[in-house]
């Protein structure tokens, strides 16, 4: 009897699993298409899931799965996947981020210029008899403007292919340095700036809180009126309802989709517009990109069956136990620490330093580095960002990293102090766990504080003077948020300071808006941990 057993799911490619053949431990079973319940029913058996999308390895899966020790993706996207759910259970997931950039590339290309020559709707009109040459005059790429919103793996393909056509390119990535971009011939520019330009745009984004709807009305009122626009990345990243309005009323020239916010999409009201071309999500829909995403992952639940190391780790780092033992309650801690500071600072971030103090800075603190590392690059890539590939991303992206052990505790046993620079502002935060495991954000921006790193968190800097608090919590208040804690930490009275309140729900951009136009104010920020 073979010691682990792996459950394929979702048609993922079997030549693709020819690295467990010679795996003599290793049985591997094809499964049938299931629900939910059918999946619940046989799902203690395994050890290991391999899934695509359609499968859903959710918490009420997981629950069922009591020897499961890892889930593969065949792909890069984990929508499909409970991270948190799989973490807490002390499920490794892995994904296979390579194996389908050239085939996601390449359709990108294709949609681009089927959309600048009406390829599918000239092949439809002559499959139906009709000879008209004159309803689908085209237009060339050669000398127009690419608008890349998100400078990633295939953002960045998608640009050099272009570049042969001999395109322009602008890109819209706010984790893209100025001088790794100059140095692809690619010109940074900002969102506002890439919507007016453009006269093609393509979206190479993760769908997150911040990106959901990202080209909207507001956005679309801003573009030129002959601009294409290409998703190939998620649906979501385009409010459908907006873009239908734009083309119906002609403020944009045409539209190329292969993704959409609801999946499977047949009834849409862009598939009746004719300047609309779309695909069923078929980015990754090649023979090559199936093999290699079927192999890279084969090989990964492989390394994780065997205890050994593995490269695309999705929601745990793959280290040693016995480093892990000692650092794993700073690696959740150091990651909301980073994306504290991604949120914060404003700007392009050209250098994150990380300074770690007191006995914890006698531990191997790299895998710690690399948490923040994540923690601030996370909110904002379309890559999906692990443990393994952070600190090469943030290289790839120009910006530098430094670690130095040994500083000043200020008075607690450990300390992690992080200070982000960016080409228009400096943010540092800093953390450390008190008594039993509990773990604080105890500095921002060198204010002393004490607050919980998880949640919602208000940031507002201000001026030390009366009437600032109260009314903060009562515009709070009137929209229908609870104030869970609150602290301010200042460094003279009448000089600056910082005030923290954690709240219970979201707070609305227009609340964020009137407590910053009350006097005293400096700056606010609403942040999700």
């Amino acid at each position: 009897m073979s010691e682990f057993k792996v459950l394929v799911m979702d048609g993922v490619s079997e030549k693709g699993l020819t690295p467990f053949l010679k795996e003599e431990n290793i049985e591997v079973v094809m499964g049938s298409k299931m629900n939910e319940d059918e999946l619940i029913e046989i799902i203690g058996d395994y050890d290991a899931i391999i899934v695509r999308s359609a499968t859903k390895v959710n918490s009420r899966v997981l629950k069922s799965a009591v020897k499961l020790k890892v889930v593969g993706r065949a792909g890069v996207g984990v929508d499909n996947i409970d991270l948190d759910a799989c973490t807490e259970k002390g499920v490794l997931v892995v994904n296979a981020p390579d194996g389908n950039t050239m085939a996601a590339t390449e359709h990108t290309m294709a949609m681009m210029l089927s959309l600048a020559r009406n390829i599918p709707q000239a092949v439809n009109s002559l499959k139906q008899g009709v000879w008209n040459k004159k309803a689908f005059l085209g237009v060339e790429l050669r000398g127009k403007i690419l608008g890349v919103i998100g400078f990633g793996r295939i953002g960045s393909a998608v640009a050099r292919r272009a570049q042969s056509m001999e395109m322009e390119i602008i890109t819209y990535d706010p984790y893209i340095t100025e001088e790794k971009a100059a140095a692809t011939g690619v010109s940074i520019v900002s969102y506002e700036e890439l919507l007016k330009r453009s006269d093609f745009i393509t979206i190479h984004m993760p769908k997150t809180e911040e990106t959901y709807h990202l080209i909207d009305e507001k956005a679309l009122s801003q573009v030129k009126n002959n601009v294409r626009i290409i998703n190939c990345a998620r649906g979501g990243l385009i409010d459908e309802e907006a873009l239908f309005k734009a083309l119906e009323s002609d403020l944009i020239a045409g539209a190329a989709l292969d993704v959409f916010e609801n999946e499977p999409n047949t009834e849409s009201p862009l598939h009746k517009i004719d300047k609309v071309i779309a695909t069923p999500h078929l980015g990754a829909s090649t023979t090559e990109a199936q093999l290699n995403v079927a192999v890279d992952v084969a090989e990964e639940i492989i390394s994780a069956l065997h205890g050994e190391v593995v490269k695309n780790t999705v929601n745990v780092p793959s280290i040693p136990p016995e480093v892990i033992s000692n650092i794993q309650p700073y690696l959740k801690l150091a990651e909301k620490l980073g994306k504290l500071e991604a949120q914060l600072v404003e700007g392009r971030i050209n250098k994150i330093e990380i300074t770690y103090s007191g006995d914890f800075a006698q531990q191997n603190v790299k895998p710690v580095t690399t948490a923040i590392v994540k923690g601030v690059l996370d909110p904002i890539l379309q890559e999906r960002v692990n443990f393994v590939n952070a600190l090469a991303l943030a290289k790839n992206r120009g910006i530098q990293v430094t670690q130095t052990v040994n500083g000043d505790t200020n008075g607690y046993t450990s300390m992690i102090d992080i200070n982000v620079i960016s080409d228009k502002a400096e943010k540092s935060v800093a953390g450390t766990f008190l008594r039993d495991n509990d773990p604080r954000i105890v500095m921002v921006d060198g204010y002393r504080i004490d607050a919980i790193p998880s949640g919602y968190i208000i940031y507002v800097s201000h001026y030390d003077k009366p009437r600032i608090i109260g009314p903060v919590g009562t515009l709070i208040g009137d929209n229908n948020v609870n104030i869970a804690t609150m602290q301010v930490g200042r460094e003279k009275s009448g000089g600056k300071a910082v005030m923290i309140l954690t709240v219970d729900a979201k707070v609305s951009q227009e609340t964020l808006e009137q407590i910053k136009s009350l006097n005293g104010i400096i700056d606010v920020k609403f942040v999700s941990l």
